[in-house]
């Protein structure tokens, strides 16, 4: 079994979210949760800006008992339900009480294949079985009850293996399913590897303009 480095405290209270969003691509998200070990990686991010970002749970300084763990240090993880349906899983970014958040909305399997596929009902592998967000936090076995989890702990934690994309690598586009969002729902913040089959919805079937 590979292992890498756990990232460090310090990698998440970087102070640009979208910087952020970007340097995950690559890394490997682990879980280890009742003695079945999954990862995978990361190939699929959003971010969110806080509270001048129109499409984030904290907009305008936005506090509910949903979204508190967004003002929680860096490196602290963020899940909900969204739609009553799907959990997803965020990053927590910044320092105490700057609610920046990435969403992780898509890996590629690396370990616990076996285990995913089981999560997911499935019986043989395809790119479905991790792309976009509910599916990913599903292989996982990611739920609410690790809304809070800190990353530097032993349950869910992101490493870095020495997997890079370089810059021609990964493609920009505006983020999925905002389009309610006002003002920022254009903004170039989700980071995808441009020609891996593990990620989600492309920006060009949704008719919306991606930079590569």
């Amino acid at each position: 079994m590979t292992t890498g480095r756990k990232l460090p405290r310090s990698f998440y209270l970087h102070d640009d979210v979208v910087e952020l969003a970007r340097a995950l691509l690559g890394k490997v998200l682990v879980t280890e949760l009742e003695g079945k070990r999954t990862a995978g990686i990361i190939t699929e991010t959003e971010a969110y800006a806080g509270i001048n970002d129109s499409a984030s749970h904290a907009y305008q300084g936005r506090r509910t008992a949903r979204n508190e763990v967004m003002y929680a240090i860096g490196g602290t993880a963020y899940v909900y339900i969204n739609y009553g349906l799907h959990h997803l899983f965020n990053v927590v970014t910044n320092r105490e009480e700057i609610p920046h958040a990435i969403l992780i909305r898509s890996i590629e399997p690396l370990e616990g294949l076996d285990v995913m596929l089981e999560r997911r009902g499935k019986q043989t592998l395809s790119y479905t079985l991790t792309t976009g967000p509910g599916s990913a936090a599903r292989a996982l076995g990611i739920t609410k009850e690790l809304n809070g989890a800190d990353l530097l702990g032993h349950l869910i934690w992101i490493e870095d293996r020495g997997i890079s994309f370089s810059t021609r690598q990964i493609a920009t586009s505006p983020r999925i399913g905002i389009d309610s969002c006002g003002k920022d729902r254009l903004k170039p913040y989700r980071f995808l590897v441009k020609d891996s089959p593990w990620v989600s919805r492309s920006p060009q079937k949704l008719g919306q303009k991606m930079r590569l």
